[in-house]
């Protein structure tokens, strides 16, 4: 009799305790929700070891947002600093971005010239072609890596690691790599020019090929084994690795000091050969025009780089991006700008083709001949030998 009792007793306590089944789930809510303050305590108390946990609850349309937020969690720069630090992103990305555009508009134009007009046709202005080439793919690199890897900004940047943007970042080193040789090779083509008067050129051409695109070839190739065997994390755009990346930037900067070395001998040879007794008249002017735009180029190809060649990634970051993302840009609008636009062969032969274009516009077919024939004739006699071939930077 007392065991029924007390079985009774158990059934009506349970009774008198029993939850409805929609209101458990709020009791149950209730109880994380103090769980989840005390834990919030804890953390706090514990605030100096920044360690804690980052709560998010799947419901029936997805996550919840996190909590506490990663800001407040992780105790991030305030909203006032992190919006400074947007703004100067976005600004320097649009200084870039015209600068790449403009390169690209004017390095396709001179292409265009060298290539269309069978009087510029030379070793030379086959080394300045190669070398515009090298910018166009420098600044179509940049527009890719961009698109591939920052075009969706909800997407985190860096948890992403696919054959995609691996291969974007690839493409970019690899150009990259090659227009720093082919600026290499421009200065070794100024000194071969004038340490060795009279020798050919076009013999020489096949190395300066194999220097601007094999060497590249090699290093990339490397540099992309290394990081699929040793480094295969995100999209290979990071540099924490130094030994990984020095194998990219070593020969960036073994370039660079070859060609500080190479503008250094061309100006001792130019001194000399204006210091010669032998030089005059003529000879003195061209010297003239080849030291002056010597003196230009050197920190044209890319001397500022140097400056940070041995400084850790992280020096003088705002500066850095500055110099090689929003002045280096408009490097390739520059190199065009004076090989190709303020040359003046290259001037006036535009204009005599668009003389002549006019001209034939308004003449019937017989006199159409007669002044092609004549014009042909005073072009050679007045141009034997065409200086955009034979000389250098004729408009600095």
């Amino acid at each position: 009799m007392k065991v029924v009792h007390l079985c009774l007793f158990a059934g009506f306590w349970r009774a008198m305790h029993a939850i409805h089944p929609d209101c458990a789930i709020i009791s149950q809510l209730i109880q994380d929700q103090e769980t989840c303050i005390q834990t919030r305590k804890r953390e706090i108390k514990n605030h100096s070891q920044q360690t804690g946990f980052i709560y998010r609850n799947c419901m029936s349309n997805g996550w919840t947002d996190p909590y506490p937020p990663y800001e407040e969690a992780c105790a991030f720069e305030d909203d006032s600093e992190s919006g400074t630090v947007t703004t100067y992103l976005s600004t320097l990305k649009q200084l870039y971005t015209a600068g790449y555009a403009t390169s690209l508009i004017s390095l396709i134009t001179a292409v265009i010239i060298f290539t269309c007009f069978r009087k510029f046709h030379c070793t030379r202005n086959y080394i300045h072609i190669n070398l515009f080439v090298s910018f166009i793919l420098r600044a179509s690199a940049v527009f890719i890596k961009d698109t591939v890897l920052f075009s969706d900004e909800t997407q985190d940047h860096c948890l992403m690691s696919t054959v995609l943007c691996k291969s974007a970042v690839t493409f970019f080193q690899f150009c990259i790599l090659t227009n720093y040789f082919w600026l290499l090779v421009e200065g070794l083509y100024l000194q071969t020019l004038l340490a060795l008067t009279f020798v050919s050129q076009r013999k020489y051409f096949w190395w300066y090929i194999l220097i601007g695109w094999g060497v590249p070839s090699v290093v990339l190739v490397v540099w992309v084994l290394t990081r699929q065997f040793y480094d295969n994390r995100g999209c290979w755009d990071d540099t924490d690795n130094m030994n990984i990346w020095w194998i990219i930037k070593g020969p960036i900067t073994a370039s660079l000091f070859a060609n500080i070395i190479i503008f250094l001998n061309v100006i001792r040879i130019l001194v000399q050969k204006l210091k010669s007794p032998g030089v005059g008249g003529n000879d003195t002017g061209h010297f003239m025009r080849l030291a002056k735009s010597t003196l230009f180029l050197i920190p044209l190809f890319g001397m500022h780089y140097t400056l940070f060649a041995f400084l850790p990634e992280n020096t003088g970051e705002i500066i850095r991006f500055y110099i090689e993302l929003g002045l280096g840009s408009f490097q390739g609008f520059v190199v065009a700008l004076l090989y190709c636009f303020l040359n003046g062969e290259v001037q006036a032969e535009l204009k005599r083709r668009l003389w002549t274009w006019q001209t034939q516009t308004h003449l019937s077919p017989c006199k159409k001949r007669r002044v092609t024939v004549t014009q042909i004739m005073m072009h050679e006699s007045a141009h034997p030998h065409s200086d955009v071939c034979n000389g250098h930077i004729t408009a600095v």
